[in-house]
């Protein structure tokens, strides 16, 4: 089992940048993947990053070039840097373990980008 928790997020004005952290409660060594999944109201929860064990990354179209996700492998924690932010990208953060098959999620933060 892992347990996840997240911090960062907050409000900022368009053009800003905020950077998002989740720490697992195992080292991140030995799990498959983690990242970062949004959901704004409405709409479902999609992948905006991820990071596999072996350091491979994937972003969502949106974000490329913009958001960079990084792990800290001595804090057991993954990050998740976004600059440029628009005010599209505002939903709720979740944090994301694919650990032996099973998905595990944090407890989610807001992110609130004003025009």
């Amino acid at each position: 089992q892992v347990r996840l928790v997240q911090s960062g997020g907050g409000l900022v004005q368009a053009g800003g940048s905020l950077r998002l952290s989740c720490t697992a409660s195992r080292n991140i060594f030995t799990i498959d993947a983690m990242g970062y999944y949004r959901q704004a109201p409405g709409k479902e929860r999609e992948l905006v990053a991820s990071i596999s064990s072996g350091s491979f990354t994937n972003y969502a179209d949106s974000v490329k070039g913009r958001f960079t996700i990084s792990t800290d492998n001595a804090k057991n924690t993954v990050y998740l840097q976004m600059n440029n932010l628009k005010p599209e990208d505002t939903a709720v953060y979740y944090c994301n373990a694919h650990y032996y098959g099973q998905h595990y999620w944090g407890q989610g933060t807001q992110v609130t980008v004003s025009s």
